[in-house]
Order: structure tokens, then C-alpha cells, then sequence
């Protein structure tokens, strides 16, 4: 995995290394010893980054994986004025995405969020923020449009909770279907608000 980005500092390539396997494999299956070979990095300097070992290390991959979803949702979201249409084409990205990576690169953290609910407090806060994080961007896009805040805030939470969903099942079936359809009836649903 290193090899992608050696122009990269060695903690960024051990947080990019760690966020993606645990993408793939959770937090359980993630070792450090894996993250530091993988990240062409030596096992001390994990240690000197992430001096709280593995579960710090695992805060920051989620902060890291939530930012990177975050911009991704972002652009999908200021490349149409159209809420509706923006929401739409955020789900063809994320097909897209995760078609392009063989279908194993859902959810930056969904799988370490559910190995890890009510065992690691500060990972459960981190993956909390991240869902926050996504649902306050999503929420701001509907505010700029007009939305009334309560309205805004029901359909961001509807929104991220759909898309999470969606994506879960498109990599089970590995196919783009279930992330489009949601992105086509989230649109009407948005659209409806309008009306």
C-alpha cells in the first residue's frame, strides 16, 4: 500500500494504511504489525505517531477516513445546485467508488464501528463525529437551498443513514443497483419537500 504514495510522510502513510485496512478488515483483523509493514513503516515509529498503540491508532484512521469521505461527499454536493440532483449523483459516486475498488471499499468505518460499539469509548466518539461530520455537510447543503432547519436536519440524518445502508448491500450483492435506486428515491424524497 505504501507503494502508491512514497512522496508521503511516514505518518500519513501509516493513518492512510490503517484507515484502509480497517475499511477492509475492521478493527479486530487490523494488526499493527500488518499496518507497519504495509506502510513501509518500522513498528517503533507506529509507536512514536500513535504512542496509545493500536486504539489511537484506530481514532485517528477513523478521523482520517472522515475526513476523505467527507470531501468526497462535498464535491458530489457542490457539483449541482439541485439538492435533489446532488444527493443523486453523491450515490453514483459511491457506486462507482466501490465497484472500482472490486467492492471491497465501503464505508471508511463502518466495520470498525460495529466490532467496536460499547468496547472502545474513544473510537465510538470518533465514528459518532465522523457520522456527525457527514450529516452537518449534507445538512448545510439543504440549509443554502432554502430547507427549513428541522427539515434539513430530518433529511440529512435520512439521507447518510440510506446512503450507509445502501452501500452495505451493494458490496454484499457487488452491484451498483442498491446504491442508484436510494440515490433516485432520496432525490424524490428531497424533491417532495419542495413541493
Amino acid at each position: 500500500m505504501a507503494e502508491d504514495t512514497p512522496q508521503l510522510g511516514t505518518r500519513e502513510r501509516i493513518l492512510r494504511t490503517a484507515s484502509l485496512l480497517m475499511q477492509r478488515q475492521g478493527y479486530e483483523g487490523t494488526g499493527i504489525k500488518q499496518v507497519s509493514q504495509e506502510a513501509g513503516a518500522t513498528l517503533g515509529s507506529v509507536y512514536h505517531f500513535f504512542p496509545g498503540g493500536k486504539q489511537a491508532l484506530a481514532v485517528a484512521a477513523v478521523q482520517h477516513a472522515d475526513q476523505e469521505f467527507a470531501d468526497m461527499l462535498s464535491a458530489s454536493l457542490s457539483g449541482e445546485a439541485d439538492p435533489a440532483k446532488a444527493v443523486a449523483a453523491c450515490a453514483r459516486a459511491l457506486a462507482g467508488h466501490l465497484r472500482d475498488s472490486g467492492w471491497v471499499d465501503g464505508c471508511p468505518i463502518s466495520a470498525t464501528a460495529l466490532e467496536t460499539v460499547g468496547r472502545a469509548p474513544e473510537i465510538e466518539q470518533a465514528v459518532a463525529q465522523a457520522f456527525q461530520h457527514w450529516r452537518d455537510l449534507v445538512a448545510d447543503t439543504l440549509r443554502e437551498a432554502g430547507f427549513p432547519e428541522d427539515d434539513a436536519r430530518d433529511l440529512a440524518i435520512t439521507i447518510i443513514n440510506t446512503l450507509e445502508g445502501a452501500e452495505l448491500t451493494a458490496q454484499v450483492f457487488k452491484s451498483e443497483t442498491p446504491l442508484l435506486v436510494a440515490g433516485e428515491h432520496l432525490a424524490r424524497l428531497i424533491g417532495s419537500y419542495r413541493g
